[in-house]
């Protein structure tokens, strides 16, 4: 059985598809900073970069870049096109672009329509499957097929979410995986507990072991949203052995809807696998300014059934506050279900990532 579960804070909606009881997708959507996938503009091309094989645009407040093979070969320097986001801005970098049919209107770049929201593609990509929210809000999102529960997420479902947050992930088969993003690439390198028989058989062993944590690992890479290029060192195995795991690793990965491939082995060992990049992966958006300020209003929402009249106070570092200010739809989320507003509190002392829930005095 699948079904979707939206779980509301204030400012963010986590959506979770599980199937058999098992997390299959996850997604985050935020109402006030959202990702622009889909997103429809009316930008101006600004620079031709022939050795990139395509073009960067003039956006409103951003800049994209627009391919050759999606629309800009037609065009040179200072044409007005309309273009849709098909990949969102990440990395650091901004977002993918591809031309539209639709005419481009006289004016200088402008934003012109949102996207589907997170919750209306997942519940696109699952046509079949049950919508179960925890917010009478969201019951318009897709009529007919949601359903307004106590609670999207119980704690097993909250347990694992959380744990996508660390670096680390245990594997079947006492199998380890430390997982490493860095700009260009993001490593994975697995690791097992030494075994004491010989060499052969150990060889055998790890090869097997390796083997039988693939689903998981795939699964691992898929929660995550881990894209672009993705390197995966293997636990023990000889570097030539290591080529008898692809046909395993593939059936892993076709599992995957994004459908990443595996390109093959480096020389030392290194499985290369080429996931296509759609929305920012789940460590950028678990981490920053507003990730923290949004953590931590789920905190308090989730304390304030229990706490009639209670007057909470946030402190938090600068950074954390102003993204709190900026976002159009968090606080007012949470006045909604609070009886006080909530008092916000800078403190240059704190780091982004640790923040304090106090009483008003």
């Amino acid at each position: 059985m699948r079904v979707i579960r939206a779980a509301f804070g204030p400012g963010e909606v986590r959506i979770a598809v599980v199937e058999d009881g098992q997390l299959m997708d996850l997604a985050i959507w935020r109402p006030g900073a959202p990702d622009g996938l889909g997103d429809i503009h009316v930008g101006r091309i600004i620079a031709r970069v022939p050795a990139m094989a395509g073009a960067f645009m003039a956006l409103a407040g951003a800049e994209g870049f627009l391919p050759d093979s999606d629309g800009a070969a037609q065009h040179g320097e200072g044409d007005m096109i309309t273009v849709r986001i098909t990949r969102t801005a990440q990395g650091g970098k901004g977002p993918r672009l591809a031309a539209t049919p639709e005419p481009a209107p006289a004016g200088p770049p402008r934003f012109l329509r949102r996207g589907a929201s997170p919750l209306a593609r997942l519940a696109a990509a699952y046509p079949g499957a049950d919508i179960l929210v925890d917010d009478p809000a969201l019951l318009s999102a897709e009529p007919g097929r949601t359903r307004l529960v106590a609670h999207a997420f119980d704690d097993e479902l909250e347990a694992e979410i959380e744990s996508l947050a660390a670096t680390q992930a245990d594997l079947p088969g006492g199998l380890r995986a430390t997982i490493t993003p860095t700009p260009a690439l993001t490593a994975i390198d697995l690791d097992m507990a030494g075994a004491t028989a010989s060499r052969a058989e150990k060889t055998a062993a790890q090869l097997a072991g390796n083997r039988a944590a693939l689903p998981a690992l795939a699964r691992q890479i898929r929660l995550r949203n881990l894209g672009g290029a993705i390197l995966i060192d293997f636990a023990g195995i000889p570097i030539k052995r290591r080529a008898a795991l692809a046909p395993a690793l593939e059936a892993a990965l076709a599992t995957d809807p994004v459908r990443p491939r595996l390109l093959g082995f480096s020389h030392l060992g290194l499985a290369e696998i080429l996931r296509p990049r759609g929305t920012a992966p789940l460590h950028e958006l678990l981490h920053g300014p507003l990730a923290a300020g949004l953590a931590a209003l789920r905190r308090i929402a989730r304390e304030l059934p229990n706490r009639p009249g209670w007057r909470p106070v946030l402190r938090a570092a600068p950074a954390v506050v102003a993204a709190l200010q900026a976002d159009p739809v968090a606080l007012p989320d949470l006045a909604r279900r609070a009886t006080y507003p909530l008092i916000l509190t800078s403190d240059p002392a704190l780091p982004i990532d640790r923040w304090a829930i106090e009483d008003a005095t």
